[in-house]
């Protein structure tokens, strides 16, 4: 059925009231998807491309992995926050339906107006939650009042931040620092985070704090019954020069990748690359036109 609009006597279809109020693809992987699969008992899968491109992001995607914990390529820290909107954008364009879980540069979120603005500026541009790295609960609850996604991370810190502990290192062997590992988690959990990662914990700690948040939390390199594990590709892939300890290779990224080159460069320098298939012919009457013109040249 249609009808007429009586201001405009422009008739209407029903097909065209059916207005998308949304940019979400149908499908994605949202926050409230991951917490359905903690409460369900499903095991989440997050990967880290670190800095490779879109297209290992979409393989991932296509893999149907749940979350891609998404940094940003750039030379310097500032260079990495002007590229940001972009490299979302990016990746978002690539793969559709995973969980982008994206860490901002700290100079685009060192106070409260620009975290808000800035955090604003990626979830429009396709980013899912944000990981803001030892971020304070001021700021947690702040952002997460003003709908901002805080997917947040706790134990061992990733970037700068670790000078504060001196150095990427293994926390919570001790009971008191088990305690300000778990009380960190469960603060950021209270002033609204909506999930995180833990890093670099003894498993019986990461399977306390997974087991006391009603949020879902992704091990790092720490092993136990977590609500699903992080694997940075540069370990998945083989693509480092020796494997961390709770790294496991999946794939021989340079392997792949140099023995298709040196294949097709052999093919080149043997000639058996191209074929006559790989290329197309010139009609016959053309050709002799062509020829004639250029025969005194």
């Amino acid at each position: 059925m249609a009808e007429e609009n009586k201001n405009t006597n422009v008739e209407i279809k029903d097909e065209d009231k059916k207005v998308k109020s949304s940019l979400m693809k149908k499908g994605r992987k949202t926050i409230q998807v991951l917490q359905k699969m903690k409460d369900n008992g499903e095991k989440i899968v997050q990967m880290c491309p670190a800095d490779r491109d879109k297209y290992f992001a979409m393989a991932a995607d296509m893999a149907g992995c749940d979350v891609l914990r998404l940094t940003v390529p750039g030379e310097n820290a500032e260079m990495r926050a002007a590229n940001a909107p972009w490299w979302i954008r990016t990746i978002r364009g690539a793969a559709q339906y995973i969980h982008i879980n994206f860490v901002p540069q700290t100079c685009a979120v060192s106070n409260l107006n620009d975290a808000f603005k800035n955090c604003s500026i990626y979830q429009t541009e396709g980013a899912d939650s944000i990981n803001i790295m030892g971020i304070n609960n001021e700021m947690c609850k702040y952002l997460s009042d003003n709908y901002v996604v805080l997917f947040g991370h706790v134990g061992a810190l990733s970037g700068w931040q670790t000078a504060g502990f001196g150095g990427y290192k293994r926390l919570g062997k001790t009971a008191e620092d088990a305690y300000k590992v778990f009380k960190m988690a469960y603060e950021y959990q209270e002033n609204g985070m909506k999930a995180m990662t833990i890093e670099l914990t003894p498993i019986e700690v990461t399977n306390i704090v997974a087991k006391k948040l009603r949020i879902p939390v992704i091990n790092i390199a720490a092993g136990g019954a977590a609500d699903g594990s992080e694997m940075v590709d540069f370990d998945t892939f083989n693509m480092m020069p020796s494997l961390a300890t709770h790294a496991k290779v999946y794939g021989d990224f340079f392997k792949f990748a140099v023995g298709g080159y040196a294949a097709w460069a052999n093919d080149v320098r043997t000639g058996v690359y191209p074929e006559d298939k790989h290329g197309f012919h010139m009609d016959p009457e053309e050709l002799a036109k062509f020829e004639e013109m250029v025969k005194d040249f």
